[in-house]
């Protein structure tokens, strides 16, 4: 099963539902804001993304860090850390598609997911 990470009030999250609920594609989505961040999966996401491609330091959470508390994210524990603490800090969405995981919103790339996982079955 297909989990889509994010909070439902974040444009891009939003897009990604639309995305794929026009391609019929089944997914739970898992909202960082009422139900936490899912601590086994950020661990998981941590051993095998780079932690600098899951945190977003573009977004208005980061921003709205001290620069003391900017600096001190430097590896993946401390990235973790921040993650646990301030969920809105995770660049959405995070895509759990069974063998793979994405970060982001990228058309083609999902596409390209899909149809793998289609050719298999």
């Amino acid at each position: 099963m297909i989990v889509l990470h994010g909070i439902p009030n974040c444009d891009t999250v939003k897009k990604a539902h639309a995305w794929l609920q026009a391609r019929e594609v089944g997914y739970r989505f898992h909202d960082f804001k009422k139900d936490g961040v899912p601590i086994e999966r950020l661990a998981h996401w941590l051993a095998h993304l780079d932690w600098t491609v899951l945190v977003n330091r573009k977004g208005t959470t980061w921003r709205q860090l001290d620069p003391a508390a900017q600096a001190a994210v430097a590896d993946a524990a401390s990235a973790g850390d921040l993650m646990r603490r301030e969920p809105s800090v995770i660049k959405r969405p995070v895509v759990d598609w069974g063998d793979q995981t994405t970060v982001g919103f990228d058309p083609a790339a999902w596409e390209a997911l899909l149809q793998r996982g289609a050719a298999r079955k």
